[in-house]
């Protein structure tokens, strides 16, 4: 079932955003070569609970850490170690997001170390790019499929492709909540957007062709051709007046 937020709900779903999206921005901004995974995914725990709030992929459904960081060809779902160092050219995915009083934020971004090469750059661009396509669509009276289907056009142009098995999701009082946001789709098609409903639109892309592959950890994600990856979220308030990014650092 699809919630309508009041706007009670939508004040403490805005903090929980709030931390989310200053939580990745920490992290992104601690992204250089020899940092670790472990390190990155400790700041980020003790910033979230800091604020007052828990890290919800922390034991969700198992996973281990705070933050999903996946690196170069690894899609989504890297799992923070002490032995995996960034190194200079990497591009790092940061997945994470708190609870607060009950309810979620969901965010990601994609970090270059350093200098990286010309590709990587051009595919976190329009990874970047395509998200914003896909929250422009967000429309109240639009469709899921309109959605999906702006960011799969930009992506495609663009010589690049999207990842088919893991999409975006709906989001509130459980971090994964009806209806499922793809990246790709048709316009028209789906549930209609209302204001009141919240999402996570979360393009993720490859810079070839869009088949993964999910390691024997069992969360891991890799490209299966070996092509770099990149993913970027927001989570996303439908309004009367069009759709409102929740998970704005600066907001």
């Amino acid at each position: 079932m699809i919630v309508l937020k009041t706007e009670r709900e939508l004040s403490v779903m805005r903090e929980a955003c709030k931390i989310s999206a200053q939580a990745l921005q920490l992290v992104g901004n601690a992204v250089e070569p020899g940092v670790t995974t472990a390190e990155l995914d400790a700041l980020a725990e003790k910033f979230i609970r800091s604020c007052g709030a828990v890290p919800n992929f922390k034991n969700y459904e198992g996973y281990p850490a705070t933050a999903c960081i996946s690196i170069n060809n690894e899609v989504i779902h890297g799992i923070p170690t002490s032995k995996r160092k960034i190194c200079a050219g990497d591009i790092v995915s940061v997945d994470l997001g708190a609870k607060f009083n009950g309810y979620h934020g969901d965010n990601a971004a994609t970090f270059a170390c350093g200098d990286v090469s010309a590709e990587a750059k051009r595919l976190m661009d329009v990874t970047k790019e395509s998200l914003y396509e896909g929250i422009s669509a967000a429309r109240p009276g639009s469709r899921i499929g309109d959605i999906g289907f702006a960011v799969q056009q930009y992506v495609e142009k663009r010589g690049f492709s999207v990842v088919r098995d893991f999409v975006g999701h709906g989001i509130g009082t459980e971090m994964h909540e009806p209806p499922e946001v793809p990246n790709f789709g048709t316009p028209g098609r789906g549930i209609r957007l209302l204001p009141g409903m919240t999402i996570a639109i979360e393009p993720m892309v490859n810079a070839g062709k869009y088949g993964v592959s999910v390691q024997p950890d069992g969360w891991t994600v890799l490209t299966k051709d070996g092509s770099l990856s990149a993913h970027f979220e927001h989570t996303v308030l439908i309004t009367k007046d069009g759709p409102k990014i929740m998970t704005d650092p600066n907001d």
